[in-house]
């Protein structure tokens, strides 16, 4: 390594760095945004969109945390849908686009490190159930819980379902979301009667209905 790559990869104690932190660790140098885009040229960076980077395949210590990215991409937001159901095993398919949910309006970005979608949701809705999950030392990520993540899917990606009792909800849950009914079961009915109070969602209404019923 050059000396440049050498004092980035000592200063870094991720792989994922703004540029914030590269102008800081190149100020003793000239112009830092000319050392930048040399270290992208060669790859030592991957740029995964303006401002945000991570080092390239052959600087990297350990792989990148996308869920890191996720929440740095496009903010405010919080991992959701299905990515979150998957994190916590209610799904059982492997989750490729990183799904979050966001108070801003809805965005896509396809970067070089995976495809990461944003839905909107409306600020008085959006503050309810998000916490945050420690991955490693120095990962905490900013998430739904699982009851958060559910109500979120039958608001945001379920808009064209018109659930009119329990049995439809049940079928719904486990038929069409293909949803794990132990880890439904699982869920904490109280935080999710928060959630309901607060979406006021005729679907997700049925949906807490039919858990509580399962549930007795």
């Amino acid at each position: 390594m050059s000396p440049i790559e050498l004092t980035l990869r000592k200063k870094a104690l991720n792989e994922e760095v703004d540029y914030l932190f590269l102008s800081s660790a190149l100020k003793d140098y000239a112009y830092p945004r000319t050392k930048i885009t040399a270290l992208l040229k060669k790859q030592v960076l991957i740029r995964v969109k303006k401002g945000l980077y991570v080092f390239g395949p052959l600087y990297a210590n350990k792989p990148y945390v996308k869920e890191t990215l996720a929440n740095l991409i496009y903010g405010p937001s919080y991992i959701s849908l299905d990515y979150a159901l998957a994190f916590y095993g209610l799904i059982p398919e492997r989750v490729e686009v990183l799904t979050s949910v966001t108070s801003k309006r809805d965005k896509l970005f396809n970067t070089p490190v995976g495809t990461f979608m944003y839905r909107y949701l409306h600020p008085q809705k959006y503050s309810i159930g998000i916490t945050q999950v420690l991955l490693n030392e120095t990962h905490p990520i900013l998430i739904a819980t699982a009851e958060k993540a559910l109500a979120d899917k039958i608001v945001l990606s379920s808009s064209k379902v018109d659930l009119q009792n329990t049995p439809q909800a049940r079928a719904f849950l486990f038929d069409d979301l293909r949803l794990d009914e132990m880890g439904i079961l699982a869920l904490d009915h109280d935080h999710l009667a928060q959630i309901v109070t607060r979406y006021q969602n005729i679907n997700l209404q049925w949906v807490q209905t039919a858990i509580q019923e399962m549930k007795h």
